[in-house]
């Protein structure tokens, strides 16, 4: 039998904590808050504490955090509508860059797998992509105007440079690069409300996402001239909604995260729960079928807005909520 084990709360926060990220090493966690700041956790020794505090650079709520792909910057996302690049040397955190442009309130930020393209998406609708340049210069290189309400997150395929975002109109939409600007080419529909969170598995064949409808979706990519004779168009592939995990969470599903070490799925929700699914050994790929491993309920005491696996170590699970806590969990058998 799996369990999630609470290892440690981490405290600090003054307010509700939105966002998690992990480091590419996964050594370090960055927290954001709506008391504007960033906090960075480490371990010391057997403890996990607060390391640095980001304050200063954000007016209002901080929602979203990213570390690149090397790891020596962290980028910020707030309802203050900027984005900002935090430089790391040394161990130190230097503000680099406010990104501006947004209307209203960046609801994440999100960095490609090569480190030179950043992604920010918004309540006024838009995704803008922005490209890093070797001076540490931010250029915004496409505005895409796709959705047709408040964008609420974003997920960089892992091997290509395909974004995704999800929106409050219930759609995923899928955004590629076509003659040297950014175009919609693949628009997801089957969520019956808000589409909050989206993460690809380790191959980037497969895209989980999750919604206020207090569903989980399954995606499987099917290629130009795939076997199973499911239609394309061009040169993009087609994705086909393969498989829906409901009745678990009694409330809205906030975030989701699919692990590349192990192929867990977690998710978190406003029912308090933090919950881990697997798929089902010998599963058939056009027809999978994943079952609930473990459920903490109460995991926090109010709505958990962000579940986030390690990336070096199997099983470890962090997780934040309204309450304002970070909490640690590792995934055992008993």
């Amino acid at each position: 039998m799996n369990c999630l084990v609470e290892m440690c709360a981490l405290t600090g926060h003054e307010e509700r904590v939105w966002g998690l990220a992990w480091n590419p090493t996964g050594t370090l966690l960055a927290s954001c808050s709506g008391d504007k700041s960033v906090r960075i956790w480490g371990q010391e020794g057997d403890n996990w504490v607060c390391k640095t505090v980001l304050t200063d650079a954000h007016q209002r709520t901080i929602r979203s955090v990213a570390w690149s792909p090397c790891g020596n910057y962290l980028a910020s996302a707030s309802f203050d509508a900027t984005t900002c690049i935090w430089s790391r040397k040394e161990g130190e955190f230097e503000c680099i860059a406010t990104l501006e442009g947004h209307e209203n309130e960046v609801k994440c930020v999100v960095w490609a797998p090569t480190g030179n393209l950043l992604a920010t998406c918004s309540r006024d609708k838009s995704v803008w992509i922005w490209e890093v340049t070797d001076d540490e210069e931010y250029e915004c290189a496409s505005v895409l105007s796709v959705h047709t309400q408040d964008v609420k997150h974003l997920a960089w395929h892992p091997t290509r440079d395909i974004l995704v975002s999800c929106s409050y109109d219930d759609t995923i939409k899928f955004l590629r690069e076509d003659n040297d600007d950014w175009i919609c080419c693949s628009t997801l529909e089957s969520h019956s409300s808000t589409v909050w969170d989206i993460s690809f598995d380790k191959s980037g064949t497969r895209l989980a996402s999750c919604s206020d409808d207090t569903s989980v979706k399954i995606w499987q990519e099917y290629v130009p001239g795939n076997k199973e004779g499911v239609a394309t168009v061009g040169r993009d592939s087609t994705w086909k909604c393969v498989c829906t995990l409901s009745g678990y969470h009694a409330r809205c599903i906030y975030s989701i995260d699919w692990s590349h070490l192990t192929g867990h799925l977690a998710t978190a929700a406003g029912d308090d729960a933090v919950r881990v699914f697997v798929e089902d050994a010998g599963s058939d790929v056009n027809q999978p079928h994943f079952s609930l491993l473990t459920t903490v309920h109460g995991a926090h005491s109010q709505d958990v807005n962000c579940v986030t696996w390690n990336p070096k170590v199997a099983g470890l699970l962090a997780s934040c909520s309204d309450d304002g806590s970070v909490k640690l969990w590792k995934l055992t058998e008993q």
